[in-house]
């Protein structure tokens, strides 16, 4: 197996859509790519595989070059040494598990011989051996993603290409693959390209995440990066936390116009409270992002006369059963998620449509650069 880099500068029409993405993975690096419904993953997946030529940029993957239309340069789909992993795995019904394994290398002329050989090899690898003989209808969902992978990693693939691989599992089952997944992957030596549409798939497969919205980059970075600094409210949402943008009023007291309405109380002249980042100054005027954590809001029912420098009041909108939590969808000068526990819930009498102050510490209100522009990681080597 080829350890290689895949670099990428994608330019596709599609009607009136533009994908206009920049990446670079490393060998053995695993990129997650994140975004909403209609953002371009897929078809970022699409035009690294060959299955979508690109009108403006190029593609290139250990030192090969597979798509550049001003070098009048596409190599197909069958010749490029990736590994393609649907969401619907796509499993030949009419062929063994052996056979659906050995399939790429059989398509590229190697004898059935030789190449039933070396799937036998990687289904060893993957644990897969009593597998061998079955059909796909015979597998479990755990079982079929596993099969979709081992097929494409016996193509000997120079790059991975996973778009959302464990979608179609129920919940027990994707995160006892989950684990799998990630072991299998690190022993991978190529780049890998993961599409998924749960955060917490990113957080615990990738080594670093970039995330798409309409066609766009707006976030690159690793997980803990992008999780600490979100740069736009999906991002935001998608991890779990408040994003406001806003602008230093006082530098001295972290005191923070919002652009939606209302004020937030930062730590007095620190961006970021995180022991690992060193903090930086506020200053008069300067635009930043505002993160606060569901969590570290606490929701009141009468005027809190604690300590918190930030209180504000609004009113219940929704609420969501959140595992062992509850979500509650705040209203008010800017609105607020709020994460408390069912039986606050029920002390406090809380519903929709309830007056309620809200209170936060100001060791909780996390501020940052970036009122305008997304906070971008550097490439890896830059």
């Amino acid at each position: 197996m080829v350890s290689a880099g895949l670099r990428a500068e994608v330019g596709v029409w599609r009607g009136s859509f533009h994908l206009d993405v920049a990446l670079q993975v490393q060998p053995g690096e695993i990129l997650a790519v994140l975004g909403p419904n209609g953002a371009g993953k897929s078809t970022l997946l699409r035009v690294v595989a060959g299955l979508l030529a690109v009108a403006e940029g190029s593609v290139a993957c250990g030192g090969s070059v597979w798509d550049d239309p001003d070098g009048r340069v596409f190599v197909p789909a069958p010749e490029r040494r990736a590994g393609y992993v649907f969401q619907d795995y796509r499993l030949f019904p009419h062929l063994s598990v052996l056979d659906n394994v050995a399939f790429g290398a059989r398509s590229r002329g190697m004898s059935r011989r030789a190449s039933r050989g070396g799937a036998a090899a990687v289904l060893e690898r993957l644990d897969l051996t009593e597998l061998a003989s079955r059909r796909p209808a015979q597998l479990s969902g755990g079982q079929a993603q596993r099969v979709a992978l081992a097929r494409a990693l016996a193509s000997d693939p120079e790059v991975l290409l996973l778009d959302e691989p464990l979608a179609a599992l129920d919940a027990r089952t994707r995160i006892e693959v989950r684990g799998l997944l990630r072991r299998h992957l690190a022993d991978f030596g190529g780049p890998t390209l993961l599409v998924v549409h749960d955060p917490l798939e990113a957080m615990v497969l990738a080594d670093r995440i970039l995330v798409i919205e309409n066609g766009h980059v707006v976030q690159t970075g690793t997980p803990s990066a992008v999780a600490r600094h979100p740069a736009t409210e999906y991002v935001a949402r998608l991890v779990g936390v408040n994003l406001y943008a806003g602008t230093v009023v006082d530098p001295a007291t972290g005191r923070i116009r919002l652009d939606d309405g209302g004020e937030l109380v930062a730590v007095a002249g620190a961006h970021d409270v995180d022991p690992d980042d060193p903090p930086g100054r506020l200053r008069r005027g300067e635009r930043v992002q505002v993160a606060l954590r569901p969590a570290s809001i606490t929701l009141h029912t009468r005027e809190p006369d604690g300590s918190a420098r930030n209180r504000w009041r609004g009113r219940v909108v929704g609420m969501e059963q959140l595992a062992d939590r509850v979500r509650v969808e705040v209203s008010g000068p800017f609105d607020a998620a709020v994460d408390i526990t069912a039986s606050a819930l029920a002390e406090l009498a809380i519903h929709e449509g309830v007056e309620v102050w809200l209170s936060a510490k100001a060791t909780e209100v996390v501020a940052y650069p970036g009122g305008e522009a997304p906070i971008v990681d550097p490439e890896p080597g830059e």
